[in-house]
């Protein structure tokens, strides 16, 4: 999601005012009224922008609230380590743990191998020791994943990708849904270089 990515980078350059500027102007925009997952990412990044604790926590805890949010898993993952290195840094750690176990946990469903690595170097931060994963590098992709993935990081379209392999466009639509929690990604720009890291075959 765009807006979160928008919103961590000010964060965490130190740029907490413009984090709070993508937030008002989506907000003009009426995001935060078309859907509950739009509503749940905003206030997420409300609280990335958010300089005091408190509200920062109040925020993330409201993101967390937002009906059915759980429908939005890689989100909501996203949110509670949000939320939790927030509490870190706040000087709760006993509080960071549990969200920052429930994040990842939920990265390890989805085979989001980057985010369970960074939710487990917070965990470790907090003084909670933490297993290391069986297959560091491993995204968990099918063959097919794996190629639907090569050839959008090529430049083809979802009908493209699916004329050549016998799909439909909301298939490769859903596949890559799916890709992109798993490579640590949120945009086809990045396919390629999170490709690259992956071993080969």
């Amino acid at each position: 999601m765009t807006l979160l990515d928008l919103a961590e980078a000010a964060a965490r350059t130190g740029r907490r005012d413009q984090a709070r500027a993508h937030v008002r102007a989506a907000e003009e925009a009426g995001l935060d009224t078309s859907s509950p997952r739009l509503r749940m990412v905003l206030l997420a990044a409300a609280g990335l922008g958010a300089e005091d604790d408190e509200a920062a926590e109040a925020l993330f805890r409201q993101a967390l609230a937002v009906e059915n949010a759980e429908r939005w898993p890689f989100e909501h993952a996203r949110i509670r380590l949000y939320r939790g290195e927030r509490l870190r840094r706040g000087r709760s750690p006993a509080q960071a743990r549990a969200q920052l176990r429930g994040a990842v946990g939920a990265f390890e469903r989805l085979g989001a191998t980057p985010w369970v690595e960074r939710a487990n170097h917070e965990l470790r931060a907090c003084g909670e020791p933490v297993r290391a994963l069986v297959d560091p590098d491993a995204a968990g992709l099918t063959p097919q994943q794996r190629e639907i993935a090569r050839l959008a990081a090529a430049g083809l379209t979802n009908k493209q990708i699916g004329e050549k392999l016998f799909l439909s466009p909301r298939t490769v639509s859903t596949h890559l849904h799916h890709v992109f929690p798993k490579l640590g990604v949120t945009s086809r720009a990045a396919l390629r270089d999170a490709l690259e890291r992956l071993p080969h075959g």
